[in-house]
């Protein structure tokens, strides 16, 4: 019997909670949250004990892993202490605040032999799953680039969430549902040597951190991707394209207020009709039952995640070079010339 132990009592534990009654042998043991009550109403929920805060993390020798699940500033601090009492994590994204914490979280997985995997649950769509199956086979020829939109409708009141504070929070939109597409850029084309990026804060009081982001990476071969992240969607919306030398492919939805999730297939025939080949993932979202299976599997065969702690840094570190140019660009005050 694997015993877990999580830590957050919000939207993620919300979506993470439901998936230990589905795995044999599993346990989710207690749940945790700054405010108790919180914790009780979901632990409630799931038949599990309840704590407050964090720091009984290091003091339980009764369980096998813990998924971090709060704001990004305590990341570090409960990921390292998970795993220095014996307990691999599950941290959800972004990894941490800065690189540093990042940097400590990975050295201490590797001094302890913990496994530490990023929160990356959109690598485990099963849309995005066969794509990438499709592309490593070749049914697209030599990828070429990759154009994403993700957006979502922000909402009256965000202003006074831990989203909107700098201390706590890595960074805006981008680094908050943007690092996704990075991450999944980063999985089919490999890494990148250049990126670009405009934000801005056009609409919601946030401050410093942007409600509206888009980025350019550019890597081996000349590969590209483009990714548009937006709180100014108005209409919930998913579309990752991957385009190569024979076709492309296309995600598009992960269910619930993004619409169905979807896998559309065009291969490249010139002077024929388009044949546009579309496969539907219907029912609930399974992204985080195989990312946790991916996570065991991982354990037990003593490797690094899909989706690991690195992919997690190198996907921050993409984000904070974004945040660089942008800020840059904003101080230049020349003209573009004729």
């Amino acid at each position: 019997m694997m015993r877990i132990g999580m830590v957050g009592a919000g939207l993620q534990a919300r979506r993470r909670g439901p998936v230990f009654s589905k795995i044999k042998d599993m346990k989710l043991v207690v749940i945790s949250a700054e405010h108790e009550d919180h914790a009780k109403t979901l632990a409630a929920q799931f038949q599990c004990e309840s704590a407050q805060g964090w720091e009984w993390v290091g003091k339980r020798n009764d369980l096998d892993a813990v998924i971090v699940a709060t704001p990004p500033h305590l990341h570090e601090k409960i990921s390292v202490l998970a795993m220095k009492t014996g307990k691999h994590v599950l941290c959800e994204k972004p990894l941490a605040r800065t690189m540093d914490e990042c940097c400590s979280m990975i050295d201490t997985s590797k001094k302890t032999g913990k496994v530490l995997k990023c929160g990356f649950n959109h690598r485990h769509h099963p849309a995005m799953l066969e794509a990438k199956k499709m592309a490593d086979e070749g049914k697209i020829g030599k990828l070429l680039f990759i154009r994403c939109r993700y957006g979502i409708t922000g909402e009256p009141g965000r202003e006074k969430e831990w989203r909107a504070d700098p201390k706590i929070a890595s960074g805006g939109h981008l680094m908050e549902q943007g690092i996704h597409a990075v991450d999944l850029s980063r999985w089919f084309l490999g890494d990148f040597s250049e990126v670009a990026c405009f934000r801005e804060t056009q609409y919601w009081p946030l401050g410093e951190l942007e409600d509206n982001a888009f980025m350019m990476m550019r890597g081996q071969k000349g590969r590209m991707a483009s990714i548009h992240t937006s709180l100014l969607q108005w209409k919930n919306l998913f579309s990752f394209e991957i385009f190569g030398e024979e076709g492309y492919l296309e995600v598009e939805g992960l269910g619930g207020s993004y619409g169905t999730e979807k896998l559309h297939h065009c291969p490249k025939k010139y002077g024929k009709p388009f044949e546009v080949t579309t496969t539907e993932f219907r029912g609930d979202d399974k992204s985080w039952l195989l990312e946790w299976q991916e996570f065991l599997a991982a354990i037990k065969e003593n490797r690094q995640p899909l989706g690991s702690a690195e992919d997690g840094m190198e996907a921050m570190r993409l984000v904070f070079e974004a945040y660089k140019f942008s800020d840059k660009s904003k101080k230049w005050s020349g003209q573009l010339p004729v």
